[in-house]
């Protein structure tokens, strides 16, 4: 399996992948409004190829944590229903992870499936004291530090990524 990063010319099949998965009402989930404010972090947009079609993808999204500190969104994640079971999904999770820490970020949220996304690291526990702007399963939404204590003591509600703060992450190498 080759895990590369999304080129422009994937934007359409990906778009197409996302509404077969999710349904085209997904724009309305409170993940998506925070999605909003910014693009998908570039250097982490995955996408999987087989055949020349587009077989899974993979994006992270900055956010803002309370108090400031920028973090990113993993999701969505998508592989065609035809290749489920391959580990195609879990195979991007690793890597996204991976190339998140060597980037600095300090943290990652997701809104997911507990039993899929505990066996990476996250945990509810580490987004218990974080919200959401907007509806949720709070049972789905939990968080994975990549950097020692990035989560510790933060209370409040995750805001969408400001430029200014990306700015200074990109800058210095995140």
């Amino acid at each position: 399996m080759n895990i590369i990063l999304q080129q422009p010319h994937h934007a359409a099949a990906v778009e197409r992948l996302l509404d077969f998965t999710f349904g085209r009402d997904r724009h309305g989930k409170t993940v998506y409004r925070l999605r909003e404010a910014a693009e998908a972090a570039p250097e982490l947009s995955f996408a999987v190829e087989e055949e020349g079609e587009l077989a899974a993808t993979l994006r992270f999204w900055p956010v803002s944590l309370p108090g400031g500190t920028q973090a990113l969104l993993l999701g969505p994640l998508a592989v065609r229903p035809e290749l489920a079971g391959r580990g195609i999904g879990r195979a991007l999770v690793r890597h996204g992870l991976v190339q998140a820490k060597e980037q600095g970020w300090p943290a990652i949220l997701v809104v997911g499936d507990p039993k899929y996304y505990q066996p990476f690291g996250f945990t509810r526990e580490a987004a218990a004291t974080l919200r959401l702007p907007g509806p949720v399963d709070y049972q789905r939404f939990q968080a994975l530090a990549l950097a020692h204590g990035a989560l510790d003591g933060l209370r409040g509600t995750i805001a969408p990524a400001r430029p200014a703060q990306l700015r200074a992450m990109r800058k210095r190498g995140a």
